[in-house]
């Protein structure tokens, strides 16, 4: 499964850069004219609990410090992501997996929950489609950080858990059709 997971992400990350690269390299100038820097590199915790620099598009302007108005649409369409294709291609990540988070969140797991570790990161996951809109829920939160860490991430840790146990290439196309669909 391992082979042909990596051929799938070669092969779809070089298709979808191909086709998208032009739109990506759009959407950077522009948002080097919104926020001052067209692109954003975030060291993320990879497989393994390797730290890599994860691409983005940037949506915070420089200057003032908040998500401009473009950069809102791109968080909203999850076009900021786009950019992670390379992070496909060069093997850092897969397009099925659990997101790559911070340092201090699954660098710091503990037991049977480090299995999490062993997999690639994911552009994707069942977590991903569930708090697709994690931004909004925890703006309603009194205590956001408070709320991810006891609430959200454990939940998010569950989950990825429990594709780790069942992954397989046709549950990685079913989560992609849920994404596609969704």
């Amino acid at each position: 499964m391992k082979a042909l997971k990596r051929w799938f992400d070669i092969v779809l990350s070089s298709i979808g850069l191909l086709f998208f690269g032009w739109l990506i390299l759009l959407f950077i100038l522009i948002a080097y004219f919104d926020t001052g820097n067209g692109t954003f590199l975030q060291k993320r915790i990879g497989q393994y609990g390797k730290p890599f620099n994860i691409f983005k598009i940037r949506t915070i302007n420089d200057k003032t410090g908040y998500i401009s108005k473009f950069g809102m649409f791109l968080r909203k369409s999850k076009i900021d992501e786009l950019p992670q294709l390379v992070n496909i291609l060069f093997g850092q990540m897969s397009f099925v997996g659990p997101r790559p988070d911070i340092p201090g969140y699954y660098d710091k797991l503990e037991g049977e929950d480090r299995k999490i570790l062993e997999l690639k990161p994911g552009l994707i996951s069942k977590a991903a489609l569930k708090y697709y809109n994690e931004e909004a829920l925890l703006k309603k939160q009194a205590d956001p950080l408070k709320y991810n860490d006891e609430i959200i991430f454990p939940d998010k840790v569950r989950m990825n858990l429990e594709y780790y146990y069942n992954r397989s290439f046709a549950e990685d196309l079913r989560i992609l059709w849920l994404f596609l669909t969704k």
